[in-house]
């Protein structure tokens, strides 16, 4: 087999560890960058990935993550902050982690060999038709990611895969292939470094998208975020205020009408007559806010239209 990009050497690498200080950061701020514009060779197929974790959510189905090493550190910080940031339910989030629990203090190598173990999480996940899996995998070869896919497929899932070398089994196995073609690393074969930053601005652009796809971005807001704490409660205020063109007070008064549900008090906001009544928008726009809103504004223009027809 020849040798994968990623464990190639890089330019800079003779003599590395001779360099000063500051020429070495140097260096590996370049890679860095180096690999971060890599992302931009993947838009369209970024896009395509989108699409399918969306049809799925959008259904009811879930979204589950399998990686191992850094990449199953770059899945992780993504699928956990998607409730937060998204208000996507964490019973619709899976993750899948070579190790297990084990591997938040030690990050063994050996889990990421066992792709039958990867099934056997695959399988007792539950995971099915009208459900996504995303496999990630710098070298596209990891067992445990392969494994992982190939069970995901098998049991009718949707599959995404995300690896940094070309023609590999990873990417020729998934549905929708995602090839960031980042650069040598620095230190050769440390694929936490470019590789993982070209994973983990991936990963962000695919699930913001999603979310887009799904309403629960308007405008550049969050519009369905979870406010759990203070923080996020102000927050949740200025875009409630923002994109309902309120006050912050009028913001913070809907949002206790809505136990901080922020899409129902946007509506509350904008005028509608309670949560039930925005609740009852959302349902008919598929939980979609602008949309909703478009027919609040209509439902007023009709009544606006009725009384001067009246009088």
């Amino acid at each position: 087999m020849a040798q994968l990009r990623t464990e190639a050497l890089h330019e800079h690498a003779k003599g590395l560890d001779m360099q000063p200080p500051a020429a070495i950061l140097g260096y590996l701020a370049d890679a860095q960058v180096e690999a971060a514009r890599s992302v931009h060779g993947a838009i369209s197929q970024i896009a395509a990935a989108a699409e399918i974790a969306a049809e799925c959510l959008g259904s009811g189905g879930r979204i589950a993550y399998a990686a191992a090493g850094s990449s199953g550190l770059m899945a992780l910080a993504d699928g956990l902050e998607l409730p937060g940031t998204y208000g996507i339910t964490r019973d619709r989030i899976v993750i899948l982690l070579a190790g297990g629990a084990a591997a938040f203090h030690d990050l063994p190598g050996g889990p990421e060999d066992d792709a039958a173990q990867a099934a056997k999480e695959v399988a007792d996940a539950g995971l099915k038709s009208g459900d996504c899996l995303i496999a990630v995998s710098a070298s596209g070869t990891t067992p445990y990611a392969l494994g992982a896919l190939e069970e995901a497929a098998r049991r009718g899932a949707r599959t995404i895969a995300i690896a940094n070398n070309p023609a590999t089994p990873l990417l020729d196995k998934a549905e929708a292939p995602i090839l960031l073609a980042t650069p040598p690393e620095v230190i050769a074969g440390s694929t936490r470094m470019g590789a993982g930053t070209a994973q983990k601005i991936a990963l962000n652009m695919l699930s913001t998208l999603t979310a887009i796809h799904l309403g629960h971005v308007v405008d550049g807001h969050m519009v369905n975020l979870l406010a759990d704490n203070a923080k996020l409660k102000a927050r949740a205020a200025r875009i409630v205020a923002a994109v309902a063109e309120q006050s912050e007070a009028d913001a913070h008064a809907a949002l206790e009408k809505t136990g901080g549900a922020v899409k129902p008090a946007i509506l509350i906001a904008a005028g509608a007559a309670d949560r039930l009544a925005a609740q009852e928008l959302l349902d008919r726009t598929g939980g979609k806010l602008r949309p909703a809103l478009a027919r609040l504004e209509g439902s007023r223009g009709q009544a606006s239209t009725l009384i001067n027809n009246r009088t």
